[in-house]
């Protein structure tokens, strides 16, 4: 009797795309972006919507091969939420070996415990304003490295009192290589979130805004 033929790994995508990469200490480089479908958060803030369902089911070598076909060497994991998809551990498996510098985006919902250590991961705290404030998985905190990133997208100062408290009580500028302070796009004056940073003297934290929304309309897919 013949052996049944194993079923090759497959992923919900939304898009693939080239871009410049908008945010993170990664802001301005050029980037393959492989945006997963499904999300079980629901923030308050969220510019992804459209990533919540739909796409296409697509195997790795498909997808693989899609990322190679742009010629640049640095991908960002995303979504949705990548890790709600069990297989994309599978995917960051095998850029890793293919010599891939792999970003993660992740709300931090999901276990990082099976995230391959070469991962560059960018964790996103969620603060009060957002909704989920329920969903941050704390433990995660001990699976990030020096070469990791974390990010608070900061709407109103009780979130940025709440990301200052949090910052401080698991020394997170001492653990990854950047701790990031985003505004909430149209929401929050950037000049005011300087400002507070400023003021409290948060010298270990960064500003960042979202690039690609400056470059292009902000509601520009594929970007």
């Amino acid at each position: 009797m013949s052996r049944p033929t194993q079923q090759s790994p497959t992923l919900v995508i939304s898009e693939i795309y080239l871009s410049i990469q908008g945010e993170s200490t990664w802001a301005g480089c050029p980037c393959v972006f492989v945006r997963l479908t499904g999300c079980p958060l629901r923030c308050t803030y969220c510019d992804t919507e459209y990533a919540f369902s739909g796409g296409k089911r697509l195997s790795l070598s498909s997808i693989l091969a899609e990322i190679e076909s742009f010629g640049c060497r640095l991908v960002e994991i995303t979504g949705g939420e990548p890790l709600a998809q069990p297989n994309c551990v599978e995917l960051m498996h095998q850029l890793v070996s293919r010599s891939y510098v792999v970003l993660l985006e992740t709300s931090g919902a999901y276990s990082l415990a099976d995230v391959p250590r070469e991962v560059r991961k960018i964790m996103d705290f969620k603060c009060p304003s957002s909704g989920e404030l329920e969903r941050n998985l704390w433990e995660n905190v001990e699976f990030l490295t020096p070469h990791d990133e974390v990010k608070f997208v900061i709407g109103d100062r009780e979130d940025f009192d709440w990301a200052k408290e949090v910052c401080q009580r698991f020394s997170l500028e001492k653990r990854v290589r950047a701790v990031l302070f985003g505004p909430v796009f149209g929401k929050l004056n950037p000049a005011d979130l300087a400002r507070w940073i400023l003021e409290e003297r948060l010298f270990g934290v960064r500003l960042q805004l979202q690039l690609h929304k400056y470059i292009w309309p902000p509601d520009t897919r594929g970007v």
